[in-house]
C-alpha cells in the first residue's frame, strides 16, 4: 500500500476528505512558488499531484490498494477493478492548475499576497485579510398606507452557503424580516450585514434593501406633508366652499375655504400629514391645492352680466 502521497500532504491513511483539503490548502499557500520564504517549485508539483489523487475516490481506493505502482501502471486484469481507477494515471503536471481549481480564479494568489501589513497563517506571512464583497442593493416598493402605519415585510433571498467542510458551498433560501415603522421616507435604507453569498475567500456582502414609495390615488407626498389636489369651478373658487377629504385613516373631514381661490392658493390643515418617523405621534400637514375648472366658453349675455359682477374696487 502506497503512503508517500500521504506523506507530502503531512496526514495519515485515516484522514477524512475535510483532513486532505484542510492539509492542502495549508501546505499549498506555504510552498507556493509565489512564497519568497518558503516556496518551492519541486515540492509544489508533488503536493499537486498528491492532492490529485487523494481528493478523488477512484484514485485515492485504486492507490490505498495498489500504491502509486498500481495507479500508474493500471490493476492487472485478474484483480479486477471493483470501482477503483483502472487505467494508468498520469499526473497533467500543472500545479497551478490544481491550485486554481481549489481556491477558485485565475489569479487565487493574489488574495493572499499583498505588500501591506503581513500576518502569520499556517506558518506563512501573508498580506491582506479577507474583504468583503461590494455591497448588493434591492428595491423595496411600499405603498403609502404601508408607510403612514408600518407593517412588516418578510422577502425571501436566495445565497450561496459555505457548506460544513469550509470548502464547498450550496444555494439555500433564507427568509429576511423588515419592520417598516411609520414615517419612513423614499430612499430610507435598510442593511443586513453579510448576507450575501458566502465564499472560502471573502466577506459576504451586505444586502440593503431602498424604499421606493408607490404611488397614491389620492395623496402626493411631500417630505412629511400630503398633497391633496381638489377639483373645483370657478364659481366655487369666488364664493367660497369646502373640501371633503377621506383621510388615510379613513376618516372623512370636512375643511371650508372662504377665501377666495386664485392659481397659486392652498389651504394648509396642521396635524394631518404622515407620522413624524422620529416621534410617530407627531404628524405633518395635509396641503390641499386647487384646480379651477374654467368654462371653455360663454355666451356674450354671460360674458355681460360676469362684467357687471366684477365691475366694482376690490
Amino acid at each position: 500500500m502506497g503512503s508517500e502521497y500521504y506523506e507530502r500532504l503531512e496526514i495519515n491513511r485515516h484522514a477524512t476528505d475535510a483532513d486532505i483539503k484542510q492539509a492542502y490548502r495549508r501546505l499549498a499557500l506555504k510552498i507556493h512558488p509565489s512564497n519568497k520564504e518558503t516556496g518551492s517549485t519541486e515540492r509544489f508539483t508533488e503536493l499537486g499531484e498528491a492532492y490529485d489523487v487523494l481528493s478523488d475516490p477512484r484514485k485515492k481506493a485504486t492507490y490505498d490498494k495498489f500504491g502509486a505502482e498500481g495507479l500508474k501502471g493500471g490493476i492487472p486484469p485478474e484483480f479486477g477493478s471493483n470501482g477503483a481507477w483502472s487505467s494508468k494515471y498520469d499526473y497533467h503536471g500543472k500545479p497551478d492548475k490544481t491550485f486554481r481549481e481549489f481556491f477558485g480564479g485565475d489569479n487565487p494568489f493574489a488574495d493572499f499576497f499583498t505588500t501591506d501589513a503581513p500576518l502569520q497563517f499556517g506558518g506563512l506571512r501573508l498580506g491582506a485579510v479577507k474583504t468583503q464583497d461590494p455591497h448588493i442593493e434591492r428595491d423595496l416598493h411600499l405603498s403609502l398606507d404601508d408607510l403612514f402605519y408600518g407593517c412588516t415585510k418578510k422577502i425571501k433571498i436566495s445565497r450561496r452557503v459555505m457548506n460544513e467542510d469550509g470548502y464547498t458551498s450550496s444555494i439555500k433560501d433564507k427568509i429576511l424580516t423588515i419592520d417598516v415603522k411609520p414615517g419612513w421616507k423614499e430612499g430610507t435604507r435598510i442593511i443586513f450585514p453579510k448576507e450575501g453569498d458566502q465564499g472560502p475567500n471573502s466577506i459576504p456582502a451586505d444586502i440593503v434593501f431602498i424604499v421606493r414609495q408607490k404611488s397614491h390615488s389620492r395623496f402626493a407626498r411631500q417630505d412629511n406633508d400630503l398633497i391633496y389636489k381638489a377639483p373645483i369651478t370657478l364659481e366655487m373658487a369666488l364664493n367660497g366652499f369646502s373640501v371633503d377629504v377621506e383621510t388615510l385613516d379613513g376618516r372623512l373631514i370636512s375643511i371650508p375655504i372662504n377665501d377666495i381661490v386664485h392659481p397659486s392658493y392652498n389651504k394648509v390643515v396642521t396635524g394631518e400629514g404622515m407620522p413624524l418617523f422620529q416621534d410617530p405621534s407627531q404628524r405633518g400637514n395635509l396641503i390641499i391645492t386647487f384646480d379651477i375648472q374654467f368654462p371653455e366658453k360663454l355666451s356674450p349675455e354671460r360674458k355681460h352680466l360676469i362684467k357687471q359682477a366684477l365691475a366694482f374696487k376690490y
